[in-house]
């Protein structure tokens, strides 16, 4: 496949780990580069690894994976959104939701990039280079994360009410979106 496939591949892929980066900036007070970074790399490295991992896998285990990705994804995502939106109305003094948090940013990486790993399967069985594919498919998650996380912290400077409302809204209809995709397909 050629480099320009690959490319509009990997743009497909980070759709969701860049609503997820958006929804990430909305609740990060003070960004620094740094802290975006962090989110970006967690999802470029994700999106890379994840069709690697689709690949090595093969055929065997194809149809039992593709028949629950969408669920992993849903059910991750929706789990995270919901914990953001119950965190939206507790005290001001319990801890709040954090995409920084090094477990609560592996959730999203991995239930972003689940879709990557059927990728990875499809591009087994049309013998695709993988590796030049996967690094494609991470580096641009990467870019579009980074402008992500910047877009929400904007945004959310603009708008002072319950951003976490919003970013867990935000990642319940990415999770639904997600189902509904492979199940009306």
């Amino acid at each position: 496949m050629e480099l320009v496939n690959i490319s509009l591949i990997g743009m497909g892929l980070a759709a969701d780990a860049c609503a997820v980066s958006l929804s990430s900036g909305l609740v990060i007070r003070h960004i620094k580069f740094n802290k975006a970074v962090k989110i970006a790399l967690a999802f470029g490295i994700f999106q890379g690894i994840m069709p690697l991992i689709g690949w090595l896998t093969g055929l065997a285990f194809r149809e039992s994976i593709i028949r629950i990705d969408h669920w992993i994804a849903f059910v991750l995502l929706t789990a995270i959104g919901s914990k953001m939106i119950y965190e939206t109305y507790q005290e001001k003094t319990e801890s709040k939701f954090n995409p920084l948090d090094n477990y609560t940013l592996l959730g999203l990486a991995i239930a972003t990039s689940i879709d990557a790993l059927a990728v990875g399967l499809s591009l087994s069985v049309l013998k695709i280079s993988i590796f030049s594919a996967a690094a494609i498919i991470g580096i641009i998650t990467f870019w579009l994360s980074l402008i992500s996380v910047y877009l929400g912290h904007k945004w959310g400077n603009l708008c002072q009410f319950k951003l976490e409302l919003i970013g867990g809204i935000m990642l319940i209809i990415i999770g639904g979106k997600i189902l509904i995709h492979h199940l009306a397909s």
